[in-house]
């Protein structure tokens, strides 16, 4: 199962990549269309408020998608075979990090990757044209954050 949180706009385009595709990210360059994920969702709520915060959550609406893959096409990246152990720290992917994953999206449908903002968590990532046929989309439902995460200022 792979899970990931969008904002509300984006929920029907919500494997496109486009973002990755645009910026790069953390395992992909510029250019390279990965749609990130994580598999449990409380991973992929903490992935998106490391980078928007808790308050996004909160008052723009989003939605989590559920996606069934198929455990055949998936490879798992074990921290020690990382090249760099930095890469699995917070902090700017280097130019390296981004060729290692473009290099491991090239050759597998799904690559899994340990998550920097919880690290007993794991990530999920995939090129949707190079996957077809692997993955479905299984749900997706309005995601409402718990509101002691976003409380009033005291």
């Amino acid at each position: 199962m792979a899970w990931r949180l969008d904002q509300s706009k984006y929920a029907a385009t919500w494997d496109n990549g486009e973002g990755a595709f645009l910026v790069g990210g953390r395992w992909n360059s510029r250019g390279v269309r990965a749609v990130y994920c994580s598999i449990d969702p409380a991973t992929a709520i903490l992935e998106v408020a490391v980078h928007k915060g808790f308050r996004s959550l909160d008052m723009v609406p989003h939605v989590m998608t559920a996606a069934t893959i198929d455990p055949a096409d998936i490879c798992v990246v074990e921290p020690g075979t990382v090249p760099n152990p930095n890469w699995l720290r917070p902090g700017i992917p280097s130019a390296g990090q981004q060729a290692f994953g473009d290099e491991l999206l090239a050759r597998h449908p799904f690559v899994v990757l340990p998550s920097v903002v919880s690290t007993a968590s794991w990530n999920l990532i995939f090129i949707a044209a190079k996957a077809a046929g692997s993955y479905q989309l299984r749900s997706q439902e309005p995601f409402a954050l718990d509101t002691r995460l976003h409380p009033p200022a005291r």
